[in-house]
């Protein structure tokens, strides 16, 4: 292989060209001689380049100096596993060229770039063997793709178009560059008594990956879901898209129709009862499966200080659910509920989750409590970890429940009020021992019946949601402690605890400037809990302000992400050293585990499981827990393209929600859908990304479009397909673009 590479040409060139050189001759030792006349280098100051490039390639471990003066490819060394990503998902990088990930045992994670031409159809996600060269232009690595290990994903979502004789699926999902390509065997198929056709959504699996960048991959279809458009068939696509169940196995729901909720005398002998205490349930309205509730009492005399039982009790799923079986495993698999706009995935059969299971009123139900003792000040003075039966008395609502804590006549009021009262004092020391409160503001919608959405409202976290969040908080915590709080010197029992890392120092520091713009100061050093306190100030005082969703938004994105872990580092955002998912076991498997784990240590006083095995299921849980989060935030965005879609030409005051190098995203103040204003669209002027304002900067004009700039624009695109809405900019800070 000649090369004609004359001495003019640069250094980069000739490294580019000698890496490839050493790849297409892997085996070989060449000297500096071979290179001369392979180059055609005469002249002594291109000699001396070459040595330049042969130094810094030994250097990167590219290329190997031999004893007798010669250099071969490093091939005899195990390549190395790396994860491909792509620069605009990379924190330290805003270039949209490709990269991998190396993640090496107790060092920092490194990512390298790659250049187009090693990529070798590697794609998002997938486990890679890499060579790491070098570029002498940048002086950093590169990587080259040698291998592809694991796909990180072979089934897809896309809609159908069907030629003569052949068939494409076209699929928006960012993991995959090409249509699949679907040969006539597969088009040849009937489904809901049809011919296939063209804008039908389907599953499919690739069979085949293509050997060149130019090529489709080879499908086959597993699953045709129905025609583009139907609300029920974009809901299954979404969860197909992220890999998630859309109904449950019939074999499952049968044998869970043969689990009986009968509760035998020698079942209650062994438990507290709490058939006789005043107990109630508090949900959202449309809530079937019931799995909190609430227990109340007064103990003590009223002439002496007022003291309370307070029970929470939590249904005792893994009573009826044997570990390992059938359901369980499915349970497992799922790891939790999942939330669509229009309808609950569950994580259990219905039989169970709504019937068995479910803490419904008049009904002797099996439970998990924590029971407490409580002055009037909030003042814990003991608990009790029990299996427990009780019956609740009244299944309210949040929306019955809030005017009765507010002073109106109704069910209970006297107990909600206690509880209100002891709720707002356990979140007052939560505070005040450093606990982060963000005023959480859900967007939902009105959906008619055909799920079309036809209205959006904003559902805010009042008292009566408080009131049951405060004293799960307390639960989960108290079960976290007896587990985890050990005498100095012995070793905790192995137990899935839900930690919160502290914020990424680089993140707190973006969210200090952008908050001093407007006047507020967020500590970035000191302790946890001074820097918790300051985040607290600032979120308390930007509350009321035009600037809030904004900085509120910034300051959540601050955060870690909660997850499962036997490596307890505590919770940041709620403060706490010790800290468990205990009250939701219908909807999360970690609670089940949770659950489980108590039993065995506590009533049979067992030896820690194995914590391998614990950790691979917090990790799988998760896992699971970020999907099904993802697939809830893709339906909110497909039902917003859905909302906006009659709107096309109108205009709408926004706010900018967040910037890249190719967008401006603002929100719609009224109806808080989000689209995107294309960097490119923007006319009068030419616009740059600056990452250290967190907006872009006019090349001409100077002008400067900031995360929380009040807008307007106008609609211009609304596509289903893609779960994008399309804006054109019209006004910026009160002043006109055009």
């Amino acid at each position: 292989m000649k090369k004609n590479i004359q001495s003019q040409q640069s250094k980069r060139e000739l490294a580019n060209a000698l890496m490839d050189y050493f790849v297409a001759h892997p085996e070989e030792e060449m000297s500096r001689a071979d290179f001369y006349n392979e180059f055609k280098l005469r002249t002594h100051p291109s000699k001396k380049v070459l040595q330049d490039i042969l130094d810094d390639l030994v250097l990167c471990e590219y290329i190997t100096p031999t004893a007798r003066g010669r250099y071969r490819l490093q091939t005899l060394q195990p390549l190395t596993e790396a994860t491909f990503v792509k620069g605009s998902k990379v924190r330290d990088f805003d270039s949209p060229k490709a990269m991998v990930h190396i993640d090496r045992p107790n060092e920092e994670p490194e990512y390298i770039r790659v250049p187009e031409r090693f990529v070798n159809n590697a794609l998002e996600g997938d486990k890679v063997s890499i060579v790491i060269t070098y570029n002498h232009r940048r002086g950093e690595k590169e990587a080259e793709i040698a291998n592809i290990i694991q796909r990180a994903k072979d089934t897809f979502v896309g809609t159908l178009q069907i030629e003569k004789g052949f068939a494409f699926l076209e699929t928006n999902d960012h993991y995959l560059p090409w249509d699949i390509f679907l040969p006539k065997a597969e088009t040849d198929i009937n489904c809901f008594g049809r011919p296939l056709q063209s804008g039908d959504k389907a599953i499919v699996k690739i069979v085949e990956w293509p050997s060149r960048a130019n090529r489709s991959p080879v499908g086959k279809i597993v699953e045709v879901l129905g025609a583009s458009g139907d609300n029920n068939v974009e809901m299954h696509a979404i969860l197909a898209e992220f890999g998630l169940p859309y109904s449950y196995p019939d074999q499952l729901e049968k044998l869970a129709n043969k689990i009986s909720g009968h509760i035998s005398e020698r079942e209650l002998a062994h438990r507290l009862d709490f058939r006789n205490v005043t107990t109630i349930t508090i949900d959202p309205r449309d809530a079937k499966d019931f799995d909190d509730a609430l227990s109340f009492r007064e103990i003590s005399d009223a002439d002496i200080t007022p003291l309370y039982e307070v029970g929470v009790h939590i249904a005792d799923v893994t009573h009826f659910l044997k570990e390992g079986s059938p359901i369980d495993q499915e349970a497992y698999r799922r790891a939790t509920s999942i939330y669509l706009v229009d309808r609950t995935i569950p994580m259990l059969p219905e039989h169970l989750c709504n019937y068995i299971c479910s803490l419904r009123p008049n009904e002797d139900k099996l439970t998990y409590s924590v029971i407490f003792r409580i002055n009037e000040h909030g003042e814990v003075l003991d608990s009790q970890i029990a299996r427990t039966v009780i019956r609740s008395n009244r299944r309210f609502t949040y929306e019955e429940v809030q005017p009765i804590l507010k002073g109106a006549d109704g069910d209970y009021a006297h107990e909600l009020r206690v509880l209100d009262s002891i709720a707002k004092q356990l979140r007052a020391e939560r505070l005040k021992n450093g606990a982060i409160e963000f005023q959480r503001e859900e967007v939902r919608f009105e959906i008619d019946e055909k799920g079309h959405p036809i209205g959006t409202y904003v559902a805010v976290q009042d008292d009566s949601h408080q009131l049951i969040e405060e004293f799960m908080l307390l639960a989960n915590r108290t079960v976290a402690e007896r587990i985890g709080r050990v005498p100095k010197g012995t070793k905790a029992k192995t137990f899935p605890y839900r930690i919160h890392d502290v914020p990424d120092p680089e993140k707190l520091q973006k969210l200090s400037s952008f908050a001093a713009r407007f006047g507020y100061k967020v500590k970035t050093e000191g302790s946890r809990t001074d820097i918790a306190r300051s985040l607290n100030t600032m979120l308390h005082k930007v509350s009321s302000a035009k600037e809030h969703k904004a900085v509120e938004d910034l300051a959540l994105r601050t955060m870690s992400k909660a997850r499962y872990s036997t490596h307890n580092i505590g919770h940041y955002g709620l403060s706490l050293r010790f800290y468990t998912h205990f009250t939701s076991p219908i909807r999360r498997y970690p609670d089940q585990m949770v659950h489980r784990l108590l039993t065995r240590y506590l009533d049979q006083e067992g030896r820690s499981v194995n914590q391998l095995k614990c950790e691979e299921q917090c990790e799988h849980s998760s896992e699971m827990e970020q999907l099904a989060a993802n697939a809830e935030r893709a339906s909110i965005k497909y039902k917003q393209v859905e909302y906006m879609a009659d709107k096309l030409g109108q205009e709408f005051a926004g706010t900018v929600s967040g910037v890249t190098d190719f967008g401006i995203f603002v929100e719609l103040n009224d109806s808080h859908c989000e689209g995107v204003v294309p960097i490119r669209s923007l006319q009068d002027d030419l616009y740059n990304y600056d990452d250290s304002i967190m907006g872009v900067i006019g090349r001409h004009s100077r002008r400067r479009i900031v995360l929380g700039d009040p807008v307007r624009i106008k609609v211009t695109s609304a596509n289903l397909e893609r779960r994008q809405l399309d804006f054109k900019l019209l006004e910026a800070n009160g002043e006109e673009l055009y």
